[in-house]
């Protein structure tokens, strides 16, 4: 694709923010979709910085008339779209009796109903178009599912499978627009200090931990090589689901021994910590956030399972892993009793 024209949800920060920079170095047409003004405008400053040609367009993909009014407003600026990713997302760090029912439903509207009205949105243009590629950004917790993200593991997993049953439908039609989805390790993104949490502690990503930009490249990659069903990013992704398929009655209860005490820090939160669930964060005196979040000195900037598409033999590297994995979790229970 020359120039092509890209769509990125929750461009404003972690994940989607890194990939504009990464598509934007590319010389493409980047629409940056998300609810905070401040970081749309300093993504859109690094993508016109980095070659790229960038368009701001605040909205809430919770609501489908904003995304499909969004979708409209690309095309008349931009062109056709190429590519549509499904990035924005919100959360609660909470165990699930301690989440009201309008904030549950609200992770589900922004996590999994606006990844569907992405997805309807693309899918209205490129299939008169027989031509276009949509990209799920989902994860492990997609898979494996782990205490205190109850809303949000529930989303992922609804993420899977709606994308499942779109992709057998574009194939029984012989389409040539193709879904994807890259499943996602833990990431070093702003969210960990402003999504809503009732947690004592400081929430934090079960490690390790990968750089925002270790998830751009594999975006990248899918968006070009969009036939594969799924991608992993990170070992632990791997690893976590295969582990999941062996033996998930064992990581129950390992995660529920260690489950709580691996996603906080030793630092306590305060009563005046910000939550972006209703409103953006980074619309609160215009402070943009950035694409990495608090963990940097922690976290890795490659992953090998990134590139498994080119080097096929990096399977049995990720399978060693999962077995590996297991052996693990049965290791620590058996000292634990």
């Amino acid at each position: 694709m020359s120039e092509p024209v890209i769509v990125i949800t929750g461009a404003s920060a972690g994940i989607g923010r890194a990939t504009a920079r990464m598509f934007a170095r590319r010389g493409a047409k980047l629409a940056l979709l998300a609810r905070g003004r401040a970081g749309l405008e300093a993504a859109a400053d690094e993508v016109r910085a980095s070659g790229g040609r960038a368009l701001v367009v605040p909205t809430d993909v919770a609501d489908h008339r904003q995304v499909e009014e969004a979708a409209r407003t690309v095309e008349e600026s931009l062109g056709p779209i190429d590519v549509w990713i499904n990035v924005a997302f919100t959360s609660v760090f909470a165990p699930f009796v301690e989440i009201e029912p309008d904030e549950y439903q609200r992770v589900t509207d922004v996590t999994y109903l606006g990844c569907v009205n992405g997805t309807r949105a693309a899918l209205r243009r490129m299939l008169p178009r027989d031509a276009g590629v949509i990209v799920q950004v989902g994860s492990a917790l997609g898979a494996r599912s782990i205490p205190l993200q109850s809303a949000y593991c529930g989303a992922k997993h609804a993420v899977n499978g709606f994308t499942s049953s779109v992709r057998t439908e574009l194939l029984h039609n012989g389409s040539n627009v193709h879904i994807t989805v890259v499943q996602m390790p833990a990431v070093n993104t702003p969210q960990f200090s402003w999504v809503l949490s009732r947690l004592p502690n400081h929430p934090q990503p079960v490690p390790p931990i990968y750089q925002p930009e270790v998830a751009a490249r594999a975006i990248v990659h899918a968006a070009h090589h969009p036939r594969r069903k799924q991608y992993y990013v990170g070992a632990s992704t791997v690893a976590t689901t295969l582990a999941n398929n062996v033996a998930p009655a064992l990581l129950d209860r390992y995660l529920a021994r260690t489950g709580f005490r691996s996603q906080q820090t030793d630092d306590k939160t305060t009563a005046e910590r910000p939550n972006n669930l209703w409103h953006p964060v980074d619309d609160h005196k215009g402070r943009d956030f950035g694409a990495h979040g608090v963990f940097d000195d922690r976290s890795a900037a490659r992953s090998p399972q990134a590139a498994m598409a080119r080097h096929p033999l990096l399977v049995s590297t990720a399978v060693a892993a999962g077995a590996a994995a297991v052996g693990l979790v049965r290791r620590r229970m058996a000292r634990n009793r």
